[in-house]
């Protein structure tokens, strides 16, 4: 089977070295344009999965945009039987999508029709969900909404961040693609036609939703903290200055404390009480600098006993 990946995260790479691995004729990789970085933004950093592709003489196509009579003629002239789409970073229209004799599938984070859209990883820490997954689906123009092929589960671990629990479902998605290619190929697979009327949606992050909020209890604070560790972080105020905060778990606080006062400095972390209960935060990576444990951050006179992150206004 002639397979035309879509993809451009670390999230996508354990998918594409699966059909790599198990024999699947790659034909191309469409991903996203190197990405400026630095400070002077005159370096620019290639996808993960633009090097997995190099590293394995795939030919790398970077547009723009995913559309336009040229883009789709350099597609036709790669004749893939299929597409799969694994967190590329952009809608693909309907003339891209149907451009495979056998369509396009995409490997998705939760278990749709629930958590559809952008950041269904970072919503189901957020939400406080016990169990998550891959789905399988067919792709159809109208978001994450097209029938489910296959669906593998996982609990979400106590504690998990964001990080850990997208590593193991970059790699249980892989598992999920393999196994929906082979019941593609044997005529085998059953494609179910998703509930709209029980979607939910994961919109995309963007920074009011990674403030937290200390008026909230400490089990909900524990979880917008984890929800966006490491990456964008949970951030607070302090004196005027965004703090980034990482590595939460939950810890006992003083009745007499205040939601956003700092309870203890030590080196298993800074403690921070919330409306009920309080939370330990590990490390801290204040504006401008680097990622830094709390311990170190309280040595450095950064923070201490008795100081208080500002609360969200009513």
């Amino acid at each position: 089977m002639r397979v035309l990946f879509w993809g451009t995260p670390d999230f996508s790479t354990p998918a594409l070295l699966a059909l790599l691995g198990e024999g699947f004729d790659v034909v191309g990789v469409v991903t996203q344009p190197d990405k400026p970085v630095g400070r002077s933004r005159s370096t620019a950093q290639p996808p993960p999965v633009k090097l997995v592709a190099r590293e394995e003489h795939v030919a790398v196509l970077q547009p723009e945009r995913p559309r336009g009579s040229d883009f789709l003629a350099e597609l036709r002239d790669l004749a893939p039987d299929i597409s799969v789409v694994v967190a590329y970073g952009h809608i693909l229209p309907r003339d891209v999508i149907d451009l495979p004799r056998r369509g396009t599938i995409n490997i998705h984070a939760s278990l749709l029709p629930a958590l559809r859209g952008a950041a269904p990883i970072q919503a189901a820490i957020r939400e406080g969900l016990q169990r998550t997954g891959v789905t399988i689906m067919r792709m159809v123009p109208k978001l994450d909404a097209g029938p489910t092929i296959l669906q593998l589960t996982t609990d979400i671990v106590d504690d998990e961040t964001y990080g850990e629990l997208a590593l193991r479902l970059s790699e249980l998605g892989a598992t999920a693609l393999i196994e929906s290619l082979a019941l593609l190929e044997l005529g085998k697979a059953r494609e179910v036609p998703q509930d709209d009327a029980q979607a939910t949606y994961a919109p995309k992050v963007d920074r009011a939703s990674t403030r937290v909020n200390w008026n909230q209890d400490a089990r909900t604070v524990s979880r917008t903290i984890r929800a966006y560790d490491p990456r964008p972080g949970a951030f607070t105020t302090l004196a005027s200055q965004d703090v980034k905060l990482f590595g939460a778990r939950l810890a006992p606080r003083s009745e007499s404390s205040a939601p956003g006062q700092v309870l203890s400095v030590g080196d298993d972390g800074l403690v921070v009480a919330c409306a009920e209960g309080a939370v330990r935060i590990a490390q801290v990576q204040p504006s401008g600098k680097k990622r830094i444990s709390a311990s170190e951050w309280s040595r450095g006179r950064g923070i201490a006993v008795g100081a208080k992150f500002e609360l969200l206004s009513s």
